[in-house]
């Protein structure tokens, strides 16, 4: 069978880290991380695994290439196993093995949960192999980039405290031509909710503010953004393994929804960062429950939708199907109010094939996308499957309401030449709701 060091890829943030490190650097910080973070977890997932092979066939990169290597079992014995059976000391070169694993063949989608037997959650062993890497200076270069941008900005994409309240007020001014009297409020203390999004969208997807603005305006609903950081609830440093920085960034999430004594956060159309806000960080930071309470734009158009605050001139007449993104359908749930939402706004709904909880993964999420060209060819060959999946729909038009999704579907559907073209829920209500003559 292959291993990891039969494909190993150059990657500068990689290499440097390993040069660093010897094998008693390395042993003494993975016995520092499994007795302090995860080692009862970890004992028990480790002596339950029976090696059964049940997980391979919901891995999309098995799927592609079927290669027992690439399975979710082969994954963690060429990483958390090999370390646990060494005692944590090994050489340098094979944390960078297990770095390429985890940060680049690994998308974290834990769709391989649903088919394991026992129970043993794959994504959670990947994610601390994946800390290990941090806590030891290896990490792929292009994701750590984004991870030191949350470090120094509270936002991943470098936007200057200036530039975010100028951006808002150029999508402010634009959308006033077509909506006149629309307000991208800022700051707005006792609001119904807060608006959060990520930082791209006032990087270079500035139509979907415009669009949100525009639906609020037209749903007649009470919200607001932060002028201050804390406006980005995207989080890269908790794909990088940097639980320290990824608790920072949504602490002051959720501090500026304190600070502005609003309701609720409604949160973008984007996956990762939900998972990040709603499941993840809050964890790290020993809270309870979330200080304020939270939802997704698939659940919070669904309620616009139920309260008749959205009307439309008509629906999409083109045939339209429909990608769950893992984080807000495997981890919140949210299958049944995407399609409601869908299916009031387009007459004809194809489903792929699998589906809702068992869909394939758009060869993005997990930070992947994020580890930039070095791996950008590994992913989306590793994902092939989903690109049958897509061809089989025999539509021109997929709906995913998640950035990386967007991103990691458009590349597939480019590499593979599929003529499909993505939307967010954003996009279609925008264009099909009621606008002033």
């Amino acid at each position: 069978m292959k291993t990891i060091a039969d494909r190993l890829i150059e990657d500068e943030g990689l290499r440097r880290g390993v040069g660093r490190l010897t094998p008693e650097k390395i042993q003494k910080v993975f016995k520092e991380l499994v007795a302090g973070e995860c080692g009862a977890r970890m004992k028990t997932y480790m002596e339950t695994c029976v090696r059964c092979g049940m997980c391979a066939k919901a891995c999309h990169y098995y799927m592609s290439h079927k290669d027992p290597s690439y399975t979710p079992v082969a994954k963690v014995s060429q990483t958390m196993w090999r370390l646990f059976d060494a005692d944590g000391k090994v050489d340098p070169e094979v944390i960078y093995q297990c770095a390429q694993v985890a940060y680049t063949e690994c998308n974290l989608c834990r769709r391989c949960i649903h088919y394991c037997p026992l129970g043993i959650d794959t994504g959670y062993i990947i994610s601390v192999v994946r800390r290990l890497c941090h806590k030891l200076g290896v990490t792929p270069q292009y994701i750590q980039d984004t991870a030191h941008s949350h470090s120094a900005t509270l936002n991943q994409m470098w936007v200057k405290d200036d530039e975010w309240p100028d951006t808002l007020q150029w999508q402010e001014e634009e959308a006033r031509e077509e909506f006149p009297g629309l307000r991208i409020p800022l700051d707005v203390e006792g609001a119904d909710f807060m608006y959060s999004v990520i930082a791209p969208e006032p990087k270079f997807r500035t139509q979907l503010i415009y669009q949100a603005a525009a639906i609020f305006h037209a749903a007649g609903v009470s919200w607001t953004m932060p002028a201050t950081p804390g406006w980005d609830n995207s989080n890269m440093a908790m794909f990088t393994g940097d639980a320290e920085i990824m608790a920072r960034v949504e602490r002051a999430h959720y501090e500026a929804a304190q600070r502005l004594r609003v309701k609720r956060i409604v949160m973008g159309e984007c996956g990762h960062a939900f998972r990040a806000v709603y499941d993840v960080a809050n964890r790290w930071l020993g809270w309870k429950w979330h200080p304020v309470p939270v939802v997704h734009s698939v659940e919070f158009f669904w309620e616009l939708i139920q309260q008749g605050r959205i009307k439309l001139t008509h629906k999409f007449a083109e045939p339209v199907t429909v990608h769950d993104p893992c984080n807000v359908i495997r981890g919140r749930g949210l299958m049944d109010k995407l399609r409601e939402v869908v299916h009031f706004l387009c007459d004809n709904v194809v489903e792929m094939t699998p589906n809702r909880e068992h869909n394939y993964c758009c060869c993005a999420g997990g930070g992947v996308i994020n580890c930039g060209p070095p791996f950008k060819n590994v992913r989306i060959v590793g994902n092939s499957i989903k690109a049958e999946q897509l061809k089989a729909t025999g539509v021109h038009w997929c709906i995913a309401p998640c950035h990386n999704c967007h991103g990691g579907l458009d590349d597939i559907i480019t590499k593979f030449d599929l003529n499909m073209h993505t939307k967010f829920l954003g996009d279609l209500i925008y264009e099909l709701m009621e606008k002033p003559e």
